[in-house]
Parts: C-alpha cells; sequence; structure tokens
C-alpha cells in the first residue's frame, strides 16, 4: 500500500509517502507564517524525488488537529482535494496522537501544543500507546499539576512552555503511518477540523449573545 502522510497542524509541514512499510520519502520543515504558500510544492517535490505522482497513491493519512487554526485547515483542504479528485481513500488522526506515537521510553508520554493565553491541548498516554486521558482544551496549570502526580513522564512539544521534562516533537511518520495504515476510511467531504476549542470569532459571538 502507497500512503501520503499530511500534517500541517503546527508551523511545521510534516509529510511523508509510505510503501510497503518502507518510509520512501519526507519532509521535515518549519515556515511558520508561509506555510500555506509553500506545503503543496513540497508535497509535489517530495514525490518528484521518488519519481510518484499524487495519483500512485493509495491512500491519505492527514492530521485534522488540535493545533494551530490556519495550519489545519492547509492539510485539510489539501488532503480533500486528492481524495475527491483522484478517487483516494482518506482517514484522520489527531496531531496528539501522532505525537505520542513518535515517543518511546517513558511510562507516560504528554503531547502538548500551546493554544496562547496559558491554555493548550494535550493527552496522556502510556508507554504501549493506550490513551490514558484523551485530547483536551486545558489550562497549562493543569498540566503542571498533573505531572506532580506521575514517575518517568515526558512531555512532548516545540513551543517554548515553562515545564520539566520536556522534548521537542520529531515525528516518526513510518510509525505513525504503519499504526494508522488500516483505520477505516471516511467520506472526503465528511474530512474537518478538530480544534477542540472555539475559534476566537466564534467566542466572541458566544460573548455577545
Amino acid at each position: 500500500m502507497k500512503i501520503l502522510y499530511l500534517d500541517t497542524s503546527s508551523s511545521f509541514l510534516y509529510s511523508g509517502v509510505v510503501i510497503n512499510n518502507k518510509l520512501e520519502a519526507s519532509i521535515k520543515k518549519e515556515f511558520g507564517k508561509t506555510l500555506s504558500i509553500y506545503t503543496l510544492t513540497e508535497i509535489k517535490k517530495m514525490f518528484s524525488s521518488i519519481k510518484m505522482s499524487l495519483n500512485d497513491i493509495d491512500k491519505i493519512i492527514v492530521v485534522n488537529g488540535p493545533g494551530s487554526f490556519t495550519g489545519i485547515r492547509i492539510a485539510i483542504t489539501i488532503a480533500k482535494t486528492i481524495a475527491w479528485s483522484l478517487r483516494k481513500k482518506i482517514s484522520t488522526i489527531s496531531s496528539l496522537d501522532a505525537m505520542a506515537l513518535s515517543t518511546t521510553g517513558y511510562d507516560y508520554i504528554i503531547p502538548y501544543i500551546d493554544a496562547k493565553r496559558d491554555y493548550g491541548y494535550f493527552g496522556v498516554y502510556d508507554k504501549n500507546n493506550n490513551t490514558i486521558l484523551p485530547n483536551k482544551y486545558i489550562p497549562l496549570s493543569f498540566l503542571k499539576n498533573y505531572i506532580k502526580e506521575i514517575k518517568n513522564y515526558i512531555v512532548v512539544t516545540n513551543d517554548n512552555i515553562d515545564i520539566s521534562n520536556k522534548i521537542n516533537y520529531d515525528p516518526d511518520i513510518l510509525n505513525i503511518v504503519n499504526h494508522y495504515a488500516l483505520k477505516e476510511n471516511i467520506n472526503a467531504h465528511l474530512v474537518n477540523p478538530n480544534y477542540l476549542k472555539l475559534t476566537e470569532a466564534e467566542e466572541n459571538n458566544d460573548k455577545r449573545n
């Protein structure tokens, strides 16, 4: 099976092509605010490097959040367009699940994505990738109190947060894809972002109402 992995839920582009359990090509680059400009171009370059086209893939695995509202929409839009126009299978995964699957050697793995204003998205997983606490939108203070109660943990994040025992996120694309290769496919039109919280505009609208 030929699978395209795509994650733009942060300021980074993480993408790869896995063919029959082998990572043939990958991208791990930070683009910041220019992510929307370069994502599709970089994906095309990646396919060109292994002499493949988008039409050659069998399935797309796309990260649909949580994370950057703008970033999430980039990957979702590209993945849905490819899946619909080329009639490819598609499934979604959580950015926090992907972060946990890329980390080993600890009893508890805690992916964390900063959402500003001392809030963030997090989940807790054990060493066998079982979910201990589901993905949540929480104050950073909750996480700081939580880790006081456990041992042999690691916080996985690319954000500059004041917390102990943390490492930068370096996606293990092969492990992520292999773990989710057989996940149930969904209709491309039903692929939507999973923000875990309201957008700022929605929050402001709720306050007015």
